[in-house]
């Protein structure tokens, strides 16, 4: 096998690992906390509650902390890439910051 048949087979790996669970269509209401993933030159994910990982494309930058507990609706993009392969490629609709007492 080539190295450009190895290639291919690779991207398109990648690309179905980093496919949308099922169930996940348009995420409502979530809570979360924003995390700075160090790959590709570093961005800002947001990891819910639940363990499910979001790749915002419009961020805040006022929301840009790691470690910022958040809750958030969003739109997933699936008409969008992103070349960070990490997460399900979100559009924000609504964000605010959560005072976490008991965490």
């Amino acid at each position: 096998m080539n190295k450009y048949a190895i290639f291919g087979i690779s991207i398109v790996l990648c690309i179905i690992a980093c496919a949308p669970r099922a169930g996940n269509e348009t995420p409502g209401k979530m809570t979360g906390t924003i995390t700075f993933i160090e790959v590709e030159g570093g961005f800002y994910g947001i990891i819910t509650d639940d363990g499910a990982r979001y790749d915002p494309i419009n961020l805040p930058d006022d929301f840009k902390k790691d470690g910022l507990r958040i809750r958030f609706n969003a739109q997933e993009r699936k008409d969008q890439a992103s070349f960070h392969m990490w997460g399900i490629l979100i559009e924000l609709t609504k964000i605010e910051k959560v005072e976490d007492a008991g965490r």
